[in-house]
């Protein structure tokens, strides 16, 4: 009974560490750690803009 088990778990094993599949607790991850990205580049990058133009105007006085 050793054996077979032994030979079970190291298929089972071969089968976790080969399985490569995109699956769909793997896209809800995604979607919650690009949510806070999504929401917060707007502002990002209108506060880039302004300091953007900000330092522009002070370098020409």
């Amino acid at each position: 009974m050793k054996k077979w088990w032994n030979k079970k778990k190291d298929k089972m094993r071969k089968r976790r560490k080969d399985n490569d599949n995109y699956t769909f607790v793997d896209f809800i991850l995604d979607v919650l750690f690009w949510i806070p990205e999504l929401i917060i580049l707007p502002f990002r990058l209108v506060f880039w803009l302004i300091r953007g133009v900000g330092r522009f105007i002070f370098d020409i006085f």
